[in-house]
């Protein structure tokens, strides 16, 4: 039946851990923790000499190579022992190779820490643990039950005369035996405790070295990351394939309709059929220049075929404030770097233009170190919030998933500076 507890500390703190199975547990993770060790010691042992003496005709090199993943085996197998007092689990921190195959599986052990810290562990359970596992159960299990079987001792080996208890105590009278009986039993429910403690303690060093806590989480925080610039990649891939499709499809049908509809006014005679073509044409043309406002708000095509600077400088000609532009056109990066950045300043543009009063606007641009740097000035009169529907917010957070960052400097009276960083590396440009 297995206990409600999940970890040993969690049993000790219970009023009937002595008569739960958690003592036994405890005892039997510390005795198995030996015979572990020596076999440890022994086939490290084997393998170094067998290595060494190889490595004379270069044959034992590779041999000693791979017993650094000596560890390895030694971690599985101390993971599955934990179990015995602590029923976390403990989870494998090593990394799924990126290809099939040997070389990919020993590059990536080699390239990583956990390999060399299970092998450091390999070493600490062959020459420290061990011994210190077996001392501990002879303390704290062996010396109570050979106490408290001085009776037996004294009826059989000592033949009701005399026994020695432990190679310690001479015993020559019953009621010494059953004195020392009781000690014992007194004895062993204290190292019982003793047991957990020490057993709860080896478990916890060893999670500390071949199963961290730390490691899993960092390896979910990374793996949350890289799935979010996917998504994030997807969410650009997707934009672009909707601005081709409405380009190519529903951009060119309207074209060619506001054409026909042009030649069909003029072939018209005047009256009310022409007037009635004439209303058509020019809502088609409204539709056309809506359609076409709409693509560049979903990803202009600009963007895409020359890079941010020369999109920056097309949103700029169409703003109702004049914008000076002082961007490098030589710079292409990826294209949810190029997008983030472009929507940034699309934003903050429109946000000068309604609310800020300003006469004038300037959008500069610098890379270095790694990092691409916006700036965003207006002389308007300040006081600018990123809340309050201003959209920076939404930016903020579209910035943050490319670990880049969005400050916002608008004191009252003006000037307001909208500053974006983003971490990104130079696209190579085909020429």
């Amino acid at each position: 039946m297995r206990s409600p507890s999940r970890t040993v500390w969690q049993a000790l703190a219970r009023p009937d851990f002595l008569l739960s199975p958690w003592p036994w547990r405890a005892a039997a993770y510390l005795l198995s923790g030996v015979p572990a060790g020596v076999a440890v010691l022994v086939v490290a042992v084997a393998v170094i000499a067998v290595g060494g003496a190889l490595s004379l005709v270069l044959v034992g090199l590779p041999l000693l190579a791979l017993a650094a993943l000596g560890g390895l085996p030694v971690a599985r197998l101390e993971r599955f022992r934990t179990r015995l007092i602590d029923g976390r689990p403990a989870t494998d921190p090593h990394r799924r190779p990126a290809e099939p195959g040997l070389w990919p599986w020993l590059r990536t052990r080699f390239q990583e820490r956990p390999t060399w810290r299970e092998l450091g562990y390999a070493v600490l359970l062959a020459l420290v643990l061990w011994p210190l596992d077996a001392i501990a159960v002879t303390l704290c299990l062996l010396l109570p039950l050979a106490m408290a079987a001085t009776p037996v001792l004294l009826a059989t080996v000592g033949e009701g005369q005399e026994v020695k208890v432990v190679k310690v105590w001479t015993v020559t009278s019953w009621p010494m035996a059953y004195a020392f009986a009781v000690l014992g039993l007194l004895f062993l429910a204290v190292c019982c405790y003793a047991l957990g403690v020490l057993a709860g303690a080896r478990a916890e060093l060893t999670r500390a070295l071949i199963a961290p806590r730390e490691t899993a989480l960092g390896e979910r925080v990374t793996e949350l990351s890289r799935s979010r610039v996917r998504l994030v990649d997807a969410f650009e891939a997707e934009r672009r394939r909707i601005e081709r499709d409405l380009h190519d499809g529903a951009q060119q049908r309207l074209v060619a309709l506001t054409m026909t509809l042009g030649l069909a006014r003029l072939d018209a005679p005047p009256g009310p059929v022409a007037d009635r073509i004439d209303a058509a044409h020019r809502e088609a043309g409204e539709a056309l220049a809506e359609l076409r406002e709409l693509i560049r708000g979903i990803h202009p095509k600009v963007l895409t075929d020359y890079g941010l600077a020369a999109a920056v400088a097309d949103v700029a000609d169409r703003s109702a404030l004049p914008v000076d532009v002082r961007i490098e056109t030589a710079w292409r990066f990826s294209d949810a770097v190029e997008a983030t950045a472009y929507f940034v300043v699309c934003e903050a543009l429109a946000n000068a233009g309604r609310h800020s009063g300003a006469n004038r606007v300037t959008v500069s641009g610098r890379y270095g170190d790694g990092r691409l740097a916006l700036e965003i000035e207006d002389d308007g009169d300040g006081g600018a919030r990123a809340g309050g529907g201003s959209g920076l917010t939404g930016l903020a957070d579209r910035v943050s998933v490319l670990d880049g960052r969005l400050s916002l400097s608008s004191p009252a009276g003006g000037p307001t500076a909208l500053r974006v960083e983003i971490p990104c590396v130079l696209r190579e440009v085909d020429a």
